[in-house]
C-alpha cells in the first residue's frame, strides 16, 4: 500500500492513520473540509497553517497543514467545469477499496497543487470523480485515500491524480454552513444533476452563446428551486450555484 504520495512541484506527504473527522461542505463548485465559518476565520486559518492556497485569481486545490505536527488539517477541492463525455465516464477504472487515512507533510513549506481538469459523473451523480486529465484512465488506480467522510484522494504511480466525493447531494450547503444532516429529497438530487448539467460542458457553452433551449432550462431550474418547499437549505445552495449564470444570461 502506498505510504508516500507526490503532489505538484515535487512536494510529498506521508499517509497516516488520522483522517479528518470533519463533515464535507459541497457548494456545487468546490468541496471544503474545514472548520471555519466565515471569511475572518478562513483568513486566520490560512495564516496559522501552511501548504497550498489561493492567490488572487488563481484557484488551485487547497491542502493546509498544522506547522507543529505537519498533519493535514483542512482541504478545499475545486470542481472542474469540463465534464467528460458519457462514453469516457464509462471507462472509469474499478475504484480500489478506500483506505481511511490522513496526510503528514514531509516538510513545512508552501506549494501549489493544480486543480483537476476533468469531471466524471456516475449515474444520478451518486459519485463525482475529478481527474487531473483523461490520461489517468489509461491505467489502473493504485489507491483511494479516504481523507474525510466520503472524500477520497485518487493515487496512481504514488502521485495524487484526482479525488472523489460520494453522495454529493448529502453534503450540499452554502460556503460556510454545515450541511443538513437529514437525507436530501429526491427533488434535490434531480436538481443537483440538472444544475451540474447546466454548469459543465457542453451545455455551459450553449448558455454563454445564448441558445434558447439552454436558457429555458436555466430559468426552469431557477424557478423550481425557488418554489421548492422541502430541503430548503440545499435548494438555497443550488440557487447560489447558478445565481451568476441566471443574472448574466437568463434575465
Amino acid at each position: 500500500m502506498t505510504t508516500k504520495l507526490s503532489f505538484d512541484g515535487d512536494w510529498r506527504a506521508t499517509v497516516t492513520d488520522d483522517p479528518l473527522h470533519i463533515t464535507p461542505r459541497f457548494a456545487g463548485d468546490s468541496v471544503r473540509v474545514m472548520h471555519y465559518t466565515d471569511v475572518v476565520e478562513r483568513e486566520q486559518f490560512v495564516a496559522d497553517t501552511f501548504g497550498s492556497q489561493h492567490w488572487l485569481w488563481d484557484t488551485p486545490d487547497v491542502f493546509r497543514f498544522a506547522p507543529d505536527s505537519r498533519k493535514l488539517v483542512g482541504v478545499e477541492l475545486q470542481l472542474p467545469y469540463v465534464s467528460a463525455a458519457a462514453e469516457t465516464s464509462s471507462r472509469l477504472p474499478v475504484m480500489p477499496a478506500v483506505r481511511q487515512g490522513g496526510l503528514r507533510a514531509d516538510e513545512a513549506r508552501d506549494f501549489r497543487h493544480e486543480m483537476c481538469a476533468v469531471l466524471c459523473r456516475a449515474p444520478g451523480d451518486a459519485v463525482l470523480i475529478c481527474l487531473r486529465d483523461l490520461d489517468v484512465l489509461d491505467e489502473p488506480l493504485e489507491a483511494c485515500i479516504g481523507i474525510a467522510p466520503d472524500v477520497s484522494l485518487l493515487v496512481q504511480h504514488k502521485t495524487i491524480v484526482g479525488w472523489s466525493l460520494t453522495d454529493p447531494a448529502q453534503y450540499l450547503t452554502t460556503a460556510y454552513a454545515d450541511p443538513d444532516p437529514d437525507p436530501p429529497s429526491p427533488a434535490t438530487r434531480r436538481l443537483l444533476t440538472e444544475c451540474l448539467d447546466l454548469l459543465t460542458m457542453p451545455l455551459i457553452d450553449d448558455l454563454v452563446d445564448g441558445e434558447p433551449a439552454a436558457l429555458t432550462r436555466l430559468r426552469a431550474a431557477d424557478e423550481t428551486l425557488r418554489n421548492q418547499r422541502e430541503d430548503r437549505h440545499r435548494a438555497d445552495a443550488l440557487l447560489d450555484l447558478i445565481a451568476t449564470y441566471v443574472e448574466d444570461y437568463a434575465t
